[in-house]
């Protein structure tokens, strides 16, 4: 069990589907596929799938998937919620979810 916090801003696109994965920066996985995790606002997710990525690598596809218009619309937005992030020593984390 794991602990998913979410800006307000997208809980509307993850009740309606259209957010199906998030990017974390942490220096492990919080989460486990299979297992689920609890996000304030929505109540359980049912974990799919965790993987370690390079945001250079990710596609608009990726994007979509989370709730995005584009990859650079994505990663402008993690650079400006993780302002540290070339620095921290973390890894990035996609995780797939869905509701249950």
């Amino acid at each position: 069990m794991g602990l998913l916090l979410f800006k307000r801003e997208f809980l509307a696109a993850i009740r309606s589907g259209s957010k199906r994965t998030t990017i974390r920066r942490w220096d492990r996985p919080r989460v486990r596929a299979g297992g689920s995790a609890f996000a304030p606002g929505l109540g359980w997710l049912a974990i799919e799938s965790v993987d370690t990525v390079e945001l250079k690598n990710l596609s608009d596809g990726d994007a979509l998937a989370d709730g995005f218009r584009s990859a650079a619309e994505m990663r402008k937005t993690l650079r400006r919620l993780y302002p540290s992030s070339r620095k921290d020593n973390r890894s990035w984390f996609r995780v797939r979810f869905r509701l249950p």
